[in-house]
């Protein structure tokens, strides 16, 4: 399946399924609308009676007669607004309170927060079909006021006349208020309130624009490998200024940034529909800094700070490097598909509602010390088009990915887009095309768009590949990851883990859950290059298999004296494969009275794997993030 190929059907059908916007995280069935599961045709009448529906009902501008008493004030400090703070927007003047009275939060200050009515399918190329705001400009967030409990029944009152100069109300409105949190995004924030619902906004009232104290401020930096030798550390970080800035680090020594950014031209569009990334889901993305920090240790912590004396530093951090490939020992914590979740209650495109939990218990196990890396596969931040969303996730990785070596693998919401060059033609990113990944995440690849690479750390060798990039036998990609496994030296390095996005198995049905045909044509290459352990993620849940090949169990592991399933490797059968999607994503769930027999263990929990290699053990356990228990463990051995 090459770059132009299809994503497993007829092209015609692929095209119709862009057209309508079925470019979900397609191995999801819960995510999609219940109209459109498994049914081109339903799709077809459900979008069309959407777009007449909305089309009857498209209202502009500011409501009508609204109240003479409405005001709308943002509690915040009159140097302007912080890093990363929670702010009190303040609703009075209220006649009639609604509950479809709501406030959103727009950025850049003063876009066009008129009513789009057919912006819905902005939402729904991406595969999100929550009740989203209909606006022009892609609100960054937005909370109806009846998540105020005294908002409708107006138990904060005011009186604004006086009947016949006595103390008797003739007038009295109502008011609200609501918490946002707000983190540095650069570009300047207002609140605006509506009524009318999501679906038919009108303005009621705007606040004054608000501004960032230091737009500039050098924010969320975070770790990635460059080699295998454990002496190198790329530090990524997002600023407002273009000007190299410095990382400082160790004993005195620095380096001094390179600094990149894209602009809303490098993104893809559709010539039917544009995309979020192309029109309504434009952030400025700032500028991106990366320096390498060298001359370290492997295994050893040292501090860094970085920025300028002109736009400010960070504060000072500890971090960690991995071990040296070829060394005895590697702890690693591995999930995919996490995205980011409010931590307010509003409501955002594409929310991730698992995110928190796993990155908060991730974030304990760093504190812990008894973590060397973190590996992503694929499905980052699902932005997906909605650029501002980008930032929000780098905050909330954060106190992780600045610790430790934060290595990824592109997903299909990084990557697919319509004549791309993406292998499935879906518009998943929604118009990104992986430029913001690739900028945001530089990992050691041969090139621009060809996003895999090898890396060793202690006794693992660890292939990571695209699976939204051409893997057929006479592609590029084929072709290096073949010659990749077939250089392991395995008596440096006797752990082989090969990682990626889509995966080959899973219980969980959905529309393109597992390639068949990306199952022919690299699983043949996973056996004959002896891999140990395969980690996939894109289906929304955990499961574990017997060493499995062409659907058959090769061989089933045995029970150690604790009852814990132990593979073994020193005579090898197959690849163990595992499905490690449940870092954030809506679960998916597994059918009742599906039992496949190479399938071992099924958790739709939300968590992470927590990995600890040896030179003869791989010890692995599912970590539930919600009670922090093992919910499934097993060994991988070797004599």
């Amino acid at each position: 399946m090459g770059s132009s190929s299809t994503c497993g059907v007829p092209k015609l059908i692929c095209v119709v399924f862009v057209i309508l916007f079925l470019g979900s995280c397609a191995s999801s069935s819960s995510s999609l609308h219940p109209l459109v599961v498994q049914s081109q045709i339903k799709h077809l009448n459900h979008t069309a009676i959407s777009e007449f529906r909305l089309l009857n009902r498209k209202f502009l501008g500011n409501c009508l007669n609204p109240s003479p008493y409405l005001q709308i004030s943002v509690s915040s400090s009159p140097g302007g607004l912080g890093d990363d703070e929670f702010v009190t927007v303040n609703v009075s003047g209220i006649l009639n309170p609604s509950k479809n009275d709501w406030v959103a939060m727009i950025s850049p200050a003063n876009s066009d927060v008129s009513i789009c009515p057919l912006n819905t399918f902005y939402y729904v190329q991406t595969g999100d079909f929550s009740k989203l705001p209909l606006l022009c400009h892609y609100p960054v967030k937005a909370t109806y006021m009846s998540t105020d409990p005294d908002y409708l029944s107006c138990k904060k009152k005011e009186c604004q006349k006086y009947q016949n100069g006595t103390s008797h109300c003739a007038i009295s409105t109502c008011s609200g208020s609501l918490t946002f949190h707000v983190i540095n995004i650069r570009t300047d924030i207002e609140f605006v309130l509506f009524s009318g619902g999501f679906e038919v906004p009108c303005i009621l009232k705007k606040a004054n624009p608000l501004k960032f104290a230091n737009p500039n401020k050098p924010l969320y930096g975070h770790l990635s490998s460059i080699d295998s030798t454990g002496t190198s550390m790329k530090l990524t970080w997002v600023s407002g200024d273009e000007k190299p800035q410095q990382v400082q680090y160790g004993d005195g020594k620095s380096q001094t940034s390179v600094v990149t950014t894209f602009s809303q031209d490098d993104m893809q569009s559709s010539p039917a529909i544009p995309s979020p990334a192309k029109d309504f889901g434009w952030h400025d993305p700032g500028f991106i800094h990366s320096a390498v920090m060298t001359g370290l240790k492997p295994s050893s912590s040292f501090s860094y700070r970085y920025g300028s004396d002109s736009v400010g530093w960070s504060d000072r951090i500890q971090f960690r490097t991995p071990p040296v490939g070829g060394s005895d020992e590697l702890k690693f914590l591995a999930f995919g598909d996490m995205g980011k979740a409010p931590r307010d209650s509003s409501v955002e495109h594409y929310i991730q509602p698992g995110s928190l939990s796993v990155i908060e218990a991730v974030t304990d196990e760093i504190n812990s010390g008894n973590v060397d890396s973190v590996f992503h596969i694929g499905d980052i931040s699902y932005a997906t088009g909605f650029l501002v969303e980008w930032d929000f996730f780098l905050y909330q990785i954060n106190p992780v990915a600045s610790r430790v070596s934060y290595m990824t693998a592109i997903g299909n919401h990084e990557r697919d887009y319509i004549d791309s060059g993406s292998v499935y033609i879906l518009a998943d990113s929604g118009g990104e095309a992986g430029v913001p990944y690739e900028t945001y995440f530089p990992m050691p690849t041969p090139a621009k768009d060809k996003p895999w690479y090898s890396i060793e750390q202690g006794s693992v060798h660890i292939t990571m590949i695209s699976t939204e990039h051409d893997w057929t036998k006479n592609s590029e990609q084929y072709k290096w990851m073949k010659k990749d496994m077939a250089s392991v030296d395995r008596s440096k390095t006797p752990w082989l883990i090969f990682m990626g996005h889509r995966p080959m198995y899973t219980s969980a049905p959905g529309f393109l859950s597992v390639d068949e045909k990306f199952v022919d044509e690299v699983e043949p290459l996973l056996l004959a290059s002896k891999v140990d352990l395969a980690l996939f993620g894109h289906v929304h849940n955990y499961e574990r298999t017997c060493s499995i090949y062409k659907s058959q169990c090769m061989k089933l592991p045995s029970k150690d004296e604790a009852g814990i399933d132990t593979y073994d490797h020193s005579n090898y059968s197959a690849p163990v494969q595992a499905i490690i999607g449940m870092a954030g994503f809506s679960l998916d769930k597994f059918p009742t009275g599906i039992n496949n027999s190479w399938s071992l263990s099924r958790h739709s929990e939300y968590g992470y794997l927590r990995a600890h290699a040896t030179r003869t053990d791989i010890k692995l356990e599912f970590v539930n993030a919600n009670t922090r228990k093992v919910d499934d463990s097993f060994h991988i051995t070797k004599a």
